[in-house]
């Protein structure tokens, strides 16, 4: 269990770190609206072209290996 001194000491490094992260937060340059929507799209078409690419692989090798399972 803590001691007073402890727990005072223990605050304040919580304090500290709630004011640096405040301090941090208003120096970020924040993307504009139409930045954050390209990137979206962006996001979005990768996942989907990831997703395709994977899909047809998996494909590929599921027919592959029932080939050699029927053979």
């Amino acid at each position: 269990m803590p001691l007073a001194g402890e727990k005072i000491y223990m605050i304040n490094g919580i304090v500290n770190y709630v004011k640096s992260s405040i301090e941090e937060m208003k120096k970020v340059t924040w993307p504009t609206r139409k930045e954050t929507y390209h990137y979206t799209l962006l996001v979005i078409g990768i996942s989907i072209a990831m997703a395709i690419y994977l899909g047809a692989f998996d494909f590929i090798f599921q027919m592959a290996f029932q080939y050699v399972i029927n053979r």
